[in-house]
């Protein structure tokens, strides 16, 4: 039997990061991890594994369970060196503060699966973003039409940063190291502008109301 909150996904700048509770045994942790992954699959697109964190696990079972995640599951997970280089880049990496008025990239047309945009600064998509599409912006991410693929806005720690589209439906939104995705299962679709943003230490979506 799966034990409940086993194993706890979270996100930072950097990737998400695996925490597991070093209570349990090697094959609970990994029956449990192919659970969670096999039920949350959306909620990895586009991401990356920074590392795994549990004081039980050997070096051979994490790097199995590493193995399993990068060939069963085609997830991202960073190597040793592509771990410390994330970490010089984010102590030496000033924090992008242009959300409000900043260097912004406009996108001309839709984003279909497999394109990735990445901008150190806000990103304005004139058209939609389709699942498999990516969208990094170290400011705001505002899609005028449909966005369903990944959005990470304030990717270099704004937690000021907020996602915008006329139909908000991504398969994962993050803003800085806070994300959500979408519910799993039939769900009502938007049906009008909606806006998220961070409230809390958790994403808030609200419909966007033009204040006068």
């Amino acid at each position: 039997m799966i034990q409940e909150n086993v194993i706890e996904f979270k996100g930072t700048r950097k990737g998400i990061l695996i925490c597991i509770k070093p209570q349990y045994d090697f094959e609970v942790i990994k029956e449990h991890l192919i659970n969670k992954i096999e039920k949350t699959q959306s909620f990895f697109k586009g991401a990356k594994i920074f590392d795994i964190y549990c004081d039980t696990l050997t070096t051979e079972e994490k790097e199995e369970l590493q193995m399993l995640m990068a060939t069963r599951y085609k997830i991202h997970v960073l190597k040793p060196e592509e771990r410390e280089a994330l970490n010089k880049a984010e102590s030496t990496e000033e924090i992008f503060a242009g959300v409000i008025e900043g260097k912004t990239k406009f996108i001309q047309g839709t984003l279909r699966s497999g394109q990735n945009i990445s901008y150190k600064g806000n990103v304005v998509v004139l058209g939609d973003v389709n699942p498999g599409a990516q969208i990094t912006a170290y400011g705001n991410i505002i899609v005028m039409g449909s966005l369903r693929g990944v959005a990470h806005a304030g990717a270099n720690g704004n937690m000021d940063a907020c996602v915008a589209a006329f139909h908000l439906d991504p398969t994962q939104l993050r803003i800085s190291d806070v994300i959500t995705r979408a519910p799993d299962g039939d769900y009502e679709k938007p049906k009008i502008p909606e806006l998220a943003r961070v409230k809390g230490n958790m994403v808030y979506i609200e419909p966007y109301l033009n204040k006068k």
